[in-house]
């Protein structure tokens, strides 16, 4: 085994009296908290405000959680139903399972129907939350690191990831070939969280770039298309050099075969929106005309309380 090699953290939570911490759970928070945080920034610079954004956040982030939840149960569901799981293993979501593309179909259904319910475009905010999404995803492959999961395949270059066996929840996973996977005493494997990681803060920054850059020409929603195509592409490399085991179809990996629908979906959504998109400024007027409206209803039930 090489000398060089990118360590693992010797421990996965901590205790905080009678509470375990684990730094799963706290990467998922950090992942909601910057991805608030960014959207919040480029929200408001559209005309928007907090409480929109509190209003779509108290909406997509739990439908997200669970379809995330659901999502990953279904893929690898010799982990959570008999014979060879447990359902009680649903719950146990310190032990990392959240997948992003549930979490995405799930968070979109909260933020259409509060969009719907409160006469905002949703592919406005669709657009203001792209890069936080891959900000907020970079966080979560922290959690796969400290979680000691979804590495990738054995190498032997001075970059793999060096497990610390005794505490990898890896190490009760079913490789790709149905195997026990290789013994991380004597193997390096692709470090596939940093691979992630580095994904999503460079798409992060280049969704930034390219959205101020060409925003007059540029449809609302054409930003979280780019989204779509950049993560998609990107998920599909990585999920092929993973080595946990997962359901198959025509030769790929379940995840493999969603990353491709996220390309395909983001190419049809862009060029749609090329041809019937609203652009910018149009949603942002209509983002202004609700946003007095809301302040306007403010003001009346403020003077309606003081008069009571």
């Amino acid at each position: 085994m090489p000398e060089a090699s990118i360590p693992s953290p010797t421990v996965s939570y901590f205790k905080l009296g009678p509470l375990t911490i684990h730094f799963y759970a706290l990467t998922m928070l950090c992942a909601i908290v910057f991805a608030v945080l960014i959207l919040t920034l480029r929200w408001k610079r559209w005309g928007g405000t907090f409480d929109q954004v509190l209003d779509f956040t108290l909406a997509a982030v739990p439908c997200g959680l669970v379809a995330a939840r659901i999502y990953n149960c279904l893929t690898v569901p010799w982990d959570y139903f008999p014979p060879t799981g447990s359902p009680i293993n649903i719950l146990k979501v310190w032990n990392g399972g959240m997948a992003i593309f549930g979490s995405l179909m799930g968070g979109a259904i909260g933020v259409a129907l509060v969009g719907k319910h409160k006469k905002i475009p949703s592919l406005l905010l669709a657009d203001a939350v792209a890069p936080g999404l891959l900000v907020a995803q970079a966080f979560g492959r922290l959690g796969n690191w400290f979680n000691q999961e979804l590495y990738g395949l054995p190498t032997t270059w001075p970059i793999g990831l060096k497990l610390n066996g005794a505490n990898a929840i890896g190490k009760f996973e079913t490789c790709y070939t149905d195997l026990p996977c290789p013994d991380p005493q004597t193997h390096l494997f692709q470090p596939t969280f940093l691979y992630s990681i580095i994904l999503c803060l460079s798409g992060a920054i280049l969704l930034t770039i390219f959205g101020n850059r060409f925003q007059k020409k540029l449809k609302t929603g054409q930003i979280f298309a780019l989204y779509l195509m950049y993560y998609g592409a990107g998920r599909a490399f990585i999920e092929e050099i993973r080595i946990n085991s997962s359901i198959y179809f025509l030769g790929l990996r379940i995840n493999t075969w969603a990353a491709i629908v996220s390309v395909i979906l983001g190419v049809i959504l862009f060029i749609c929106l090329s041809k019937r998109g609203k652009s910018r400024k149009d949603a942002i007027e209509i983002l202004s005309v609700a946003t007095q409206k809301e302040k306007e209803k403010e003001d009346r039930d403020r003077k309606g309380k003081v008069r009571a």
